[in-house]
């Protein structure tokens, strides 16, 4: 953005490809983080009902929300998958001067997604563990 910013201010030679490249960067960088966030436990949690919680309740509540990301999980993977078959079926690119393919981005989004799958199981199965006593870490 820096180097757009200086060629279409200072030169006065727009670089249309640079805007585009950092948002295909930042969604990459979205993507990539909410499996990492999970996995080092760093997500933001509403602790107002969450702190008065025994921690076998806090372990139900775990259970529930995970429960619920799932379903979310699958419905956005679901969709993730068509959309990427649709951009490999029919060389899907960004309308724009640049025309960049959107297969690199819809296939990262899908493995990303199906992290973020693999994690939310590996939490539910940490929590159900947890309740019955055990450890799994």
């Amino acid at each position: 953005m820096l180097l757009d910013a200086i060629t279409r201010n200072v030169i006065d030679i727009p670089l249309h490809w640079c805007i585009e490249a950092a948002q295909f960067t930042l969604a990459a960088y979205y993507f990539m983080g909410g499996p990492k966030t999970m996995k080092d436990g760093d997500h933001v949690r509403m602790d107002l009902l969450y702190d008065r919680l025994s921690s076998r309740g806090k372990h139900k509540m775990d259970i529930v929300t995970l429960a619920c990301l799932m379903f979310y999980l699958v419905v956005l993977f679901i969709g993730s998958i068509s959309s990427l078959n649709y951009a490999i079926a029919t060389g899907e690119t960004r309308f724009s001067m640049w025309n960049p393919s959107m297969i690199p981005i819809k296939s990262l989004m899908v493995g990303c997604i199906g992290l973020m799958i693999a994690q939310t199981l590996s939490e539910f199965f940490k929590h159900i563990a947890a309740l019955r006593g055990e450890s799994l870490t």
